[in-house]
């Protein structure tokens, strides 16, 4: 059987990528190629999530074998085959490429062929680029900086003080009494 999966982003509107791969090639070799055909460097943690069909995540299949504490099932790529989490049409998983930030492709398994076999996976739709391997760190700081402005429109307070803070910045300093609580019961 082959399997034919459609591959999407969230953060670049016209890409996609259509992957051909054997029913009964490992999840390894799914990674290998959508790493290929996104031209990503291969030293990179990654994983799929099996998901339903709202995208919710249910088995991880990991790169590496991972130590959990729990009796939860261990799902390694190089050592599980497709065909064994994979077996209908519409079947959806997220492959995460960035695990820093989470950041990923959503895939669907859109047909299955069967009687035939493929020696090797194959993309067969390659459009639009992909988005950036790699989050630059310092680029999303710049972004997120205004946020954490606290200048005369915090919260709606223009005669917000940040001196009125205490060393950790959770107890009011009452300027008047002197006191650290704001509290004058005692």
């Amino acid at each position: 059987m082959i399997y034919k999966f459609l591959i999407i982003s969230d953060e670049v509107d016209d890409f996609v990528r259509k992957i051909e791969i054997d029913a009964e090639a490992t999840f390894f070799d799914l990674n290998e190629a959508i790493l290929e055909s996104v031209d990503f460097k291969k030293n990179q943690m990654t994983s799929f999530f099996v998901c339903t069909y709202d995208w919710e995540k249910e088995t991880e299949i990991t790169l590496e074998e991972m130590e959990t504490g729990y009796d939860k099932d261990n799902w390694v790529m190089k050592e599980t085959k497709l065909n064994d989490l994979i077996s209908e049409e519409g079947q959806r998983l997220i492959f995460v490429f960035d695990n820093m930030t989470e950041r990923s492709f959503f895939m669907e398994l859109k047909d299955i062929e069967t009687g035939k076999t493929l020696k090797q996976a194959k993309c067969t739709l390659s459009k639009g680029l992909p988005p950036k391997q790699e989050t630059d760190f310092d680029e999303l700081m710049t972004i997120q900086a205004p946020l954490a402005d606290t200048g005369e429109s915090f919260y709606g307070d223009e005669d917000f003080d940040l001196t009125e803070l205490d060393d950790e910045g959770f107890d009011v300093v009452d300027p008047g009494s002197g006191n650290q609580n704001g509290n004058d019961m005692l």
